[in-house]
């Protein structure tokens, strides 16, 4: 199991994961930002990561590096993005998630929620205006579109925004944003009173009016905030309107433009946990022997490693899919429906493997089985992806029980 940095011939040569070579699926520029991500995560993520997690802690440290390692803003082209294929976005995600949920997750809001609701809605002048800044991290994303009554029904948010002159006035309340606390851009998603449509708007740091609170208690993601948003009378003027986001339909484009992107992340946490218990179980002795001499072990990892594999297999499709411009919401549902239940299935296999040690955060399986929860429900539950699939191959909305 040995942690070599050079990226080697195959991915099994850095985690002993790729049962089916599938590291032979990746050019070289998607190739070289996950190696990047990977000597970050091995040397400076997972050496400190338990104690941000313990502490509840923002890692700003390693938020800070982020856009040294040339990988902030995915796919967006220009103003100092990345600039990256949805593959390479899908293998830095994994990557960061190997070492941890929180950093990942953070990630995943400033540049997959709120820098692609810019890229994907603003105008050319509102790109130029946020991106490049973003880009660096000289200023930071948040996405508000939950709210505390409105999570798997957002379509419904009640949050208003109403036309006063050059400027829009929006009330409401949001739950669950992340990076909500600390965010110098925060995506507003909002109804307006007029059209009855929803629309995005950017509310900038200091706008009185807005106030933020932090989500205390939380046992998932332990190291990134999120926060109860309030709006009372936040005026923002209409040069901070979204241009093109004039519908929820725009707001579900950039949702489903990061779904598929969370069974990426599924796959780190789940090959982080598989690549601590086969690690332990190879050193552990009891009864005289590694614990890797007993069959009933070398069951379990087997069938972990089957599971493993299989997610790799969804990864690697959905990242041919989205490279190409024909990954469908469905297909991306799927994939973020499987990948988050099968994880969850390793993370908890593993961390049994492990005995009481399973439980130390020292031996990071227990952050990953706590964060893995997270991830199983943000962008869409699995009930919500199992009803959204299920209307597809039967035509039958369960939602309410239309026929398409």
């Amino acid at each position: 199991m040995s942690s070599t940095h050079d990226g080697g011939t195959h991915l099994g040569e850095s985690l002993g994961t790729d049962f089916f070579s599938v590291r032979d699926q990746f050019t070289e520029e998607q190739w070289e930002p996950f190696i990047a991500t990977r000597r970050f995560v091995d040397d400076e993520v997972l050496p400190v990561a338990a104690g941000y997690w313990e502490r509840a802690e923002m890692p700003w440290p390693l938020i800070r590096r982020l856009p040294e390692l040339g990988i902030v803003g995915e796919d967006i082209a220009g103003y100092g993005c990345a600039g990256m294929s949805p593959t390479a976005c899908g293998l830095v995600h994994m990557e960061l998630h190997r070492g941890d949920g929180s950093l990942g997750t953070f990630l995943g809001v400033h540049a997959g929620l709120a820098m692609q609701s810019i890229a994907m809605c603003g105008s050319d002048e509102q790109k130029q205006r946020w991106l490049p800044d973003m880009a660096a991290m000289r200023a930071i994303g948040a996405f508000a579109l939950t709210e505390p009554d409105h999570g798997s029904d957002s379509v419904a948010l009640e949050t208003t925004a109403r036309r006063e002159g050059g400027d829009w006035v929006l009330d409401g309340t949001k739950r669950w944003i992340g990076n909500g606390s600390v965010a110098d851009l925060v995506v507003v998603w909002a109804r307006d009173t007029g059209s009855g449509e929803v629309n995005g708007f950017v509310v900038e740091k200091g706008t009185p009016g807005y106030r933020a609170e932090v989500i205390e208690g939380k046992a998932s993601l332990r190291a990134v905030w999120q926060a109860d948003i309030t709006l009372e009378g936040v005026r923002v003027p209409e040069a901070n309107r979204l241009t093109g986001a004039n519908g929820f339909a725009d707001t579900a484009r950039v949702l489903a433009s990061t779904r598929s992107i969370c069974a990426w992340m599924a796959l780190g946490h789940a090959t982080g946990a598989y690549d601590a218990a086969m690690r332990y179980a190879s050193e552990r002795k009891q009864f005289g022997k590694t614990l890797t001499s007993f069959q009933i072990v070398q069951q379990r990892l087997v069938r972990m490693l089957a599971d493993l594999t299989g997610m790799q297999l969804y990864c690697v499709q959905i990242g041919r899919l989205a490279d190409a411009g024909r990954l469908s919401p469905t297909v991306a549902g799927l994939a973020k429906m499987n990948n988050t239940g099968k994880a969850r299935q390793i993370i908890a296999e593993a961390r049994d493997l492990m005995g009481g040690n399973g439980v130390l955060l020292e031996n990071h399986v227990i952050r990953h089985m706590a964060d893995i929860e997270s991830i199983h429900t943000f962008e869409g539950t699995e009930t919500m992806q199992t009803l959204i699939v299920g209307r597809d191959i039967t035509g039958i909305g369960a939602f309410t029980g239309e026929t398409r």
